[in-house]
């Protein structure tokens, strides 16, 4: 009797030990991170919006890892960094983030370990000169190295998944409204006589106070034009451009190209005047607004 209540507790013993060891692991079905099966699509590779969030309850205190003591910043404002990016995806898709979110590999998301939760970053490939929008939502990476951990689709139009890290440079978007929650509009300078289909025909003058867009990439931005929309409907162009110029104080151009108009921003010799100016854009009902090197 007693040989068997012995074999039973060691049974029960090791029940026990094997439930705990599928807690500690099964929290990830995979050992290592893989890629996706797919690639994100067209809507997936927009940036994220940034607007005023308040900080979220979870995720926004000092914590430890590794016996390593991290310190959460109090304000994103006016934060600067440059270093190693890398990127999280498909071991991590569906498991909770820092703040009590979902992770979806397929949302333009990232990791950072001391900024509040949430922040929005601009991300840039300094190798290429690719930029990104990203909102941060979870802790990461816990590598020296790293300064960021990116969605896959961030990754993916950041042309980084092939070196699976790159050199970057983050910048936070806390410029907001204080009503409407939305990116402030850029500064208001002195409004340009818009410049229509005609263009070739601009006097000379006007010709010599305008930069070409080499001018413009020597001054160290290489996409100095938004293009905002393309219509076929030369008085819908008119009408728009002569509304954005109103609305943003920027010169403005509607140039045809085989029957369609395309209606432009530009030459924007400020980078961040011109992701100021796109991330309005996309907010106020032109979402698909991109900037682009030359006027067409």
């Amino acid at each position: 009797m007693n040989i068997m209540n012995q074999a039973i507790r060691h049974l029960s013993f090791i029940v026990v030990i094997s439930i705990l060891s599928a807690c500690s692991s099964d929290r990830y079905q995979q050992k290592h991170d893989s890629t996706p099966t797919r690639i994100p699509s067209q809507a997936e590779l927009k940036d994220a919006i940034a607007r005023a969030e308040p900080h979220s309850r979870g995720g926004n205190k000092d914590y430890r890892v590794f016996g390593k003591p991290y310190k959460v910043l109090a304000s994103a404002q006016g934060f600067e960094q440059t270093g190693t990016a890398s990127w999280y995806g498909k071991k991590f898709h569906g498991h909770l983030t820092s703040n009590g979110e979902i992770y979806d590999m397929y949302t333009m998301s990232a990791a950072h370990k001391n900024l509040p939760l949430p922040t929005y970053l601009k991300v840039t490939n300094t190798a290429n000169n690719r930029s990104v929008v990203v909102r941060v939502n979870d802790r990461g990476p816990f590598h020296q190295s790293r300064i960021i951990d990116l969605s896959y689709s961030a990754a993916y139009k950041l042309d980084m998944l092939k070196t699976g890290t790159a050199q970057v440079k983050i910048t936070a978007i806390t410029d907001f409204d204080k009503k409407t929650g939305k990116v402030k509009a850029p500064p208001i300078t002195p409004a340009i006589s818009i410049v229509s289909s005609t263009t070739p025909s601009a006097s000379k003058s006007s010709a010599k106070q305008q930069s070409s867009p080499q001018e413009e990439t020597a001054m160290g931005i290489t996409t100095p034009y938004i293009q905002v929309l393309a219509t076929s409907k030369k008085e819908l162009a008119i009408s728009t451009a002569e509304k954005l110029q109103t609305q943003y104080k920027q010169k403005t151009s509607y140039p045809e190209h085989k029957g369609l108009y395309r209606i432009q921003l530009g030459p924007i010799s400020d980078i961040a005047t011109l992701n100021a100016l796109l991330l309005s854009l996309k907010e106020n009902g032109y979402p698909n607004a991109y900037p682009r090197s030359a006027p067409q």
